[in-house]
């Protein structure tokens, strides 16, 4: 049941939780806890087995039907907590909120309790930084039904609320772990797992040329300094997207996106 009397001061010792927990990974890391923000997004992570530890609604933004929807929902295991606007405002980290904020206990994945399907498709990020194109990519990894994403040597926190965000809660629907360079290499080789590196090089090919219908991975590199030589040269192919007009580079989201959907293509 929500609290008799709603959080009305920022001074409240569960606001200024939220606060650190959304500013510090540090913090998330050690409470194992993340943020949750948006009706959609907690919907999906529900959904998806999540373990829903807080909810803190705000009834003038979300509406009381929403509030009741929620608390049926996630059940009595969920602590309730009316917020007020202005508070809540304080603590939302976007725009136009729905009133729902919710701190629930992330999965806690390893490279080596990933479960496959004989045939994967699987995504390699290496050293993502930023959480806007680490959703975007999670959101094409759902949208395609990619078995799993791995993310060598991160950046960020794949949990950072922003990610949470960016992805529409795919994060919590798509297997998703971080792992070391060389733990991952040494893992898709044991798996039998060919790896595509995105990359410009002088031998690389058109990914249109290759045969993606067996287990693969596409590895993709950071926006401004793409793969390191290490992990190119390590991969079992080089390929590119090529281009017509001047830039000679996409978006890392944008680029991972074609290929994903090229393999999807083939295998259907």
């Amino acid at each position: 049941m929500p609290a008799a009397d709603p959080i009305t001061s920022p001074q409240n010792p569960r606001i200024k939780n939220l606060l650190r927990l959304q500013q510090k990974a540090s913090e998330r890391r050690e409470q194992q806890l993340t943020i949750i923000e948006g009706h959609r997004e907690l919907t999906i992570a529900h959904q998806a087995g999540i373990e829903i530890r807080s909810l803190f609604v705000c009834p003038d933004l979300a509406g009381a039907d929403r509030h009741r929807e929620l608390q049926t929902t996630l059940g009595p295991q969920a602590e309730v907590f009316e917020v007020s606007k202005a508070v809540f405002e304080r603590v939302a980290y976007r725009e136009g909120s729905d009133g729902i904020l919710a701190l629930a206990r992330p999965p806690q994945r390893r490279l080596q309790t990933l479960k496959l399907p004989a045939n994967p498709l699987l995504l390699i990020l290496e050293a993502v930084e930023k959480p806007g194109n680490l959703g975007a990519i999670l959101r094409t990894a759902d949208a395609a039904r990619v078995d799993a994403v791995i993310v060598c040597d991160p950046r960020t926190d794949l949990y950072n609320p922003n990610a949470i965000r960016s992805s529409i809660g795919c994060i919590f629907t798509v297997p998703t772990v971080a792992s070391t360079r060389q733990e991952v290499l040494a893992w898709c080789a044991e798996q039998g797992i060919r790896t595509y590196a995105a990359a410009l090089t002088p031998t690389a090919q058109a990914y249109t040329t290759y045969d993606f219908r067996g287990p693969t991975a596409f590895v993709m590199g950071t926006e401004a300094d793409g793969l390191t030589p290490e992990l190119r040269e390590a991969c079992s192919e080089t390929i590119i997207i090529p281009m017509r007009g001047y830039i000679d580079s996409l978006n890392v989201s944008i680029a991972t996106a074609v290929l994903t959907f090229e393999a999807v293509r083939q295998r259907n």
